[in-house]
């Protein structure tokens, strides 16, 4: 099982852990740099844990020496790259039923009344791909 852990400071990251992690977990995924008690805290909460994940810009800043022992014990730590921002919300099967629909000489309006789509939208799909 994958849960991801997001917090602003250590000690709400230290709660949330304490409250998500259980051993079921297998691979964890945190917003902030881990910690010797971050990862203490993870590896107590969640024994199973075979991958924990932090954003790459605070992998290069994590001691070698708490990598290096987590790889003795067969956990990875990795750089994860994490969707930021407000989440799509057409998938991009859509967006191309919408553009297989304009190919094949449908109006922007049949589309939307077709699709349920506001028609601005369409025409911002159509325009801005």
């Amino acid at each position: 099982m994958r849960v991801e852990i997001k917090a602003r400071n250590n000690d709400e990251l230290l709660r949330k852990i304490e409250e998500k992690l259980n051993r079921d977990v297998t691979e964890v995924y945190i917003n902030l740099r881990p910690t010797k008690i971050i990862l203490v805290k993870i590896l107590e909460r969640a024994p199973n844990v075979k991958v924990i994940g932090c954003p790459p810009s605070l992998y290069p800043k994590v001691s070698k020496k708490i990598i290096k022992a987590l790889n003795q014990m067969g956990i990875k730590l990795v750089p994860m790259n994490h969707a930021r921002g407000r989440p799509k919300k057409y998938d991009p099967a859509t967006l191309k039923l919408i553009e297989e629909l304009i190919k094949s000489g449908k109006t922007p309006r049949e589309i939307s009344e077709e699709l349920n789509i506001p028609l601005r939208t369409v025409y911002y799909i159509i325009n801005g791909r």
